[in-house]
C-alpha cells in the first residue's frame, strides 16, 4: 500500500481558490442543516484506524485494529462513530475481526482456520491476552499477493467480542457494526437468520441509549437485518462499481439505490472513489432520502474530505483519526465530543437535510481538482 498523506488543509492553498462564476451553494451554511444528525460525520475505521502491514506510514501500525484500545483511542477525538467488523463462532458468540482466516505460527509452520470455524475459547487465545503473564498464539496476517507478514503493532490489545465493546468502550461513541460475510461463500437464509439473532442478542442486551448503525456487502445479510429488526438504520455498503461481482447488486451506486428503496435500508456506504468517479449518483441519493458515507484510502487525504461534503456526503470513514478530525475541524466546524452524540441512525434528521446544490458544470469544476488535491 503506498503511503498515505494527511496534510494540514490550511497549508493547501487550492481550496481557497474559487473559480469565476462557480458558486457553491450552502457553503457558508451552518454543518448541523446538511448532514444526518445534524452534522458532517467523522467514522474511525476498525477504531482508530486499520492495520496496513506493509505500508511505509507508521501511524498505520500505531494501535491494534478492532481492539478495545483502538475505539477508546478514537473517542479522544471528534469522531461520531466507530466502524468495526462482526463475525459469529461455531458455538454463537458475536466476535470483532475483520479477515475470513486467522493465522498463526507454531513450530516454524503456518496454520489457518476461518474464524467462524473456532470456538469463542479457541478465537481469544490468538494474539496478545488480558491476563497478566499468559501468552498467546502469535498472529500473522495474509497479504492480498500472498506474502505473510508478523501481525506486530506499536500499542498492543487483546482481541475481543462484541459484548466486550460494549463494557469497556466510551459510551459517547455509537459502533456502526458492520455485518461481516465471505464474499466466496453462499449463505442460505437460515444460516443468515442465525447469525444475525445472535448479534442482536448481544445489542438487545448490552447496547443501551449507545447509537447502533448496521451496515454490509451481503446484500441479504442487509435485508434480512432489516426485516428482523426496526430499531436501528441498515446500510448497503458498496465499492459503487470500482469492483465487478457475479451479484449484480453489489457493482454500482444505481443498483444500491434500487436495493435500498426496495428492502427499506436507510443508507449507503460507498468507496469513495465511486463518489468521485460518478457524483451524478450523489443528488439521486438524497432524492431517495438516503444517507451516504463513504470508506477508503481517499478519505485519509483531508481534502478529498472537504470536497465530499461539499458534494453532499453525509460522513466519511476514514484510518488517520487524528489528522481527519483536526482537519473537517478547521474546515467544517466539527463540535468537540459530547456527550449527546447526534445520531446518524435517525433517518429522519436526513429527510430534511440542506445540502450544496451544484450544476453539471460546477461538479466537473470540483472533480478536476482531485488529481492536483490528491497528490
Amino acid at each position: 500500500m503506498a503511503q498515505l498523506k494527511a496534510a494540514r488543509v490550511a497549508d493547501v492553498p487550492t481550496l481557497d481558490v474559487v473559480a469565476p462564476g462557480l458558486v457553491v451553494a450552502g457553503a457558508d451554511a451552518a454543518p448541523a442543516a446538511r448532514a444526518p444528525g445534524g452534522r458532517f460525520s467523522v467514522v474511525g475505521h476498525r477504531g482508530k484506524g486499520m492495520n496496513a502491514l506493509a505500508s511505509a506510514d507508521r501511524r498505520l501500525q500505531e494501535v491494534r485494529e478492532n481492539t478495545v484500545r483502538s475505539f477508546n483511542d478514537a473517542a479522544r477525538f471528534p469522531v461520531d462513530y466507530v466502524e468495526f467488523d462482526v463475525q459469529v463462532t461455531k458455538d454463537g458468540c458475536p466476535i470483532i475481526f475483520h479477515d475470513n482466516f486467522i493465522y498463526t505460527e507454531e513450530d516454524g509452520i503456518i496454520s489457518q482456520k476461518r474464524v467462524t470455524d473456532l470456538q469463542l475459547e479457541d478465537f481469544v487465545q490468538y494474539g496478545p491476552q488480558n491476563e497478566q503473564g499468559k501468552i498467546g498464539k502469535p498472529l500473522l496476517r495474509k497479504m492480498k499477493g500472498g506474502r505473510m507478514l508478523n501481525w506486530n503493532v506499536q500499542s498492543e490489545d487483546a482481541l475481543c467480542t462484541l459484548q466486550e465493546a460494549f463494557e469497556k468502550v466510551n459510551p459517547r461513541l455509537g459502533f456502526n457494526v458492520e455485518l461481516k460475510f465471505d464474499d466466496y461463500l453462499e449463505y442460505e437464509e437460515e444460516e443468515l437468520t442465525r447469525i444475525l439473532q445472535a448479534i442482536l442478542k448481544v445489542i438487545y442486551e448490552y447496547a443501551k441509549d449507545r447509537p447502533i448503525l448496521f451496515s454490509s456487502f451481503q446484500p441479504d445479510a442487509a435485508q434480512l437485518m432489516r426485516k428482523l429488526q426496526s430499531k436501528y438504520s441498515v446500510y448497503f455498503l458498496t465499492n459503487g462499481g470500482t469492483e465487478i461481482y457475479t451479484d449484480v447488486r453489489r457493482n454500482s451506486l444505481e443498483e444500491a439505490i434500487k436495493l435500498c428503496l426496495g428492502s427499506g435500508l436507510q443508507g449507503i456506504v460507498s468507496e469513495a472513489r465511486g463518489i468521485f468517479r460518478h457524483p451524478a449518483a450523489i443528488p439521486k441519493i438524497k432524492e431517495a432520502n438516503l444517507s451516504l458515507l463513504t470508506y477508503g484510502t481517499l478519505n485519509n487525504v483531508p481534502e478529498a474530505v472537504y470536497m465530499q461534503h461539499l458534494m453532499g456526503v453525509n460522513g466519511v470513514i476514514v484510518d488517520l483519526v487524528p489528522e481527519i478530525t483536526e482537519a473537517v475541524s478547521e474546515l467544517i466546524a466539527l463540535p468537540e465530543p459530547d456527550p449527546e452524540v447526534e445520531n446518524l441512525s435517525n433517518n429522519q434528521a436526513a429527510k430534511g437535510a440542506a445540502t450544496p446544490n451544484f450544476s453539471q458544470r460546477e461538479i466537473s469544476f470540483l472533480l478536476r481538482l482531485i488529481p492536483e488535491l490528491v497528490q
